[in-house]
């Protein structure tokens, strides 16, 4: 089976590494010059790092990662702890995986490590899709074309793919902007603790945590806005403009952000969940078919997850109808309930009083007491899953 995959970021690399384990004939077509990634972080928590490790490529995620001690939850202006999940040795032998993080342009470097340069063309801004008596083809903005037996659109929130199966509508601006911004340390410094931290506060919240092996700490920190922004990784943004927009919290964090020498910051768009993935020869993988807010970290880890088991059902399933069928079976409710989760969260991490707060820390604190492992953010279902079990109920 020839495979074409519109987009090389890390759902894209993922999918065309799981497919060529499988034998697959498969090719990258990426807009860009080169693989590249922003100079940002990204927790890969349990789930996603039973996928990776599914596809082969553990020894090079963990020599990468660094380990964080515990999730936490923290009032923006006090540093009150609200909740703590402990990520030691109970944990990882609970979901069976640790929880990481990682730099995502090392985590792309780790997923491209075995593509071959020949499965790979840049500079190909994909224009349109369309069926055909075999399979489906698909335009470049250079005015080529190629055939495949199976097209598969990985090309983000403003997918290509997606308009040209199910069209454009559906894309809707949340009232969330986001700066991202990287902090050199040299290693782990007092005021930021070795742990992922959740600053929670009136319409905005922060969260910090290490990358580059305890080398660099990475700054997600979001803010409702009164107009649009642009939604694009790579709109640079003031650390001035930061500074003010968090001014008032905790000192720590205070800090922090006056190490920023670069930031960039761009708007929160989020869909619908899908009723279908699929038309003919043609399917979507990760954000192009379910994006989703960062509030859960799940938007690499559910791409990531997508490929391993679009792979396997493509490998098990001589029949590619039955194969997308099997693919969207397994992942569509999950991710729809993923996407729906987080957009619930941009509400309960914005609370715009203290009185609010107030009552939902106390109700974190007393779901902590019953279940110290997930506390009130309830991310037990999400950690719990693995992919690998697609397979087992495959080859069963």
């Amino acid at each position: 089976m020839k495979i074409a995959i519109i987009g090389g970021g890390i759902g894209g690399a993922a999918t065309a590494h799981a497919l060529l384990r499988k034998g697959f004939d498969v090719t990258i077509f990426e807009q860009a010059p080169a693989f590249g990634e922003v100079g940002a972080g990204v927790q890969i928590t349990p789930n996603a790092v039973k996928a990776i490790v599914g596809l082969g490529l553990a020894d090079k995620l963990f020599a990468n990662a660094f380990y964080p001690k515990a999730v936490t939850g923290r009032h923006w202006q006090s540093g009150r702890q609200n909740f703590r999940i402990d990520l030691g040795p109970e944990f990882r032998a609970h979901y069976d995986a640790p929880f990481i993080h990682v730099h995502r342009a090392d985590l792309l470097d780790i997923l491209i490590s075995d593509l071959p340069s020949e499965n790979c063309r840049f500079n190909m801004r994909c224009t349109g899709i369309e069926q055909t008596a075999g399979g489906a083809r698909a335009s470049f903005a250079d005015g080529s074309q190629i055939d495949a037996d199976l097209i598969i659109g990985a090309d983000g929130v403003r997918s290509v793919v997606r308009s040209q199966l199910f069209g454009e509508g559906g894309l809707r601006w949340t009232g969330h902007q986001c700066y991202r911004a990287l902090v050199p340390t040299g290693g782990v410094v007092d005021y930021v603790a070795p742990e992922s931290a959740f600053w929670m506060g009136p319409k905005a919240h922060v969260v910090t945590y290490y990358v580059k092996g305890g080398r660099a700490v990475n700054i997600v920190a979001v803010t409702e806005a009164q107009e649009w922004v642009t939604e694009s990784w790579s709109t640079r943004a003031s650390a001035d403009e930061m500074l003010r927009d968090f001014e008032g919290w905790h000192p720590d964090l205070q800090k922090l952000f006056e190490g920023v020498t670069e930031t960039f910051n761009w708007g929160l768009f989020d869909r619908d969940p899908m009723d279908t993935w699929s038309k003919g020869n043609v399917t979507l993988l990760g954000d192009a078919c379910h994006p989703m807010l960062p509030f859960l970290s799940q938007g690499a880890a559910m791409a990531i997850e997508d490929a391993y088991v679009l792979a396997e059902a493509l490998a098990m399933h001589r029949d590619l109808g039955d194969a997308l069928a099997a693919y969207e079976a397994e992942r569509q409710p999950r991710t729809a309930r993923v996407q729906l989760e987080a957009r619930e969260r941009g509400r309960t991490y914005h609370l715009p009083t203290e009185e609010e707060m107030a009552r939902r820390d106390e109700e974190y604190a007393r779901l902590a007491k019953e279940d110290p492992r997930t506390t009130g953010i309830n991310t037990d279902w999400v950690y719990d899953y693995d992919p690998r079990n697609f397979s087992r109920k495959l080859a069963a």
